[in-house]
């Protein structure tokens, strides 16, 4: 027998999505705004900085 626990624990687990993999250009559009180039960098410096608690905290 196994135990599937973890597996059900997983499923309990609200999905945000920021478990996959985002790009600045993501969390600009995400906020509503256009992706120039100086928005985009401040975007890298957020995703690199704050991870996936940037775009947590910006999509709806």
């Amino acid at each position: 027998m196994t135990d599937n626990s973890a597996e059900r624990r997983r499923e309990k687990q609200p999905r945000t999505g920021a478990e996959q993999p985002w790009e600045p250009e993501d969390l600009v559009i995400s906020e509503g705004k256009d992706p120039t180039p100086e928005r985009l960098e401040e975007a890298r410096r957020r995703l690199a900085d704050e991870g996936p608690s940037a775009i947590e905290r910006s999509a709806p």
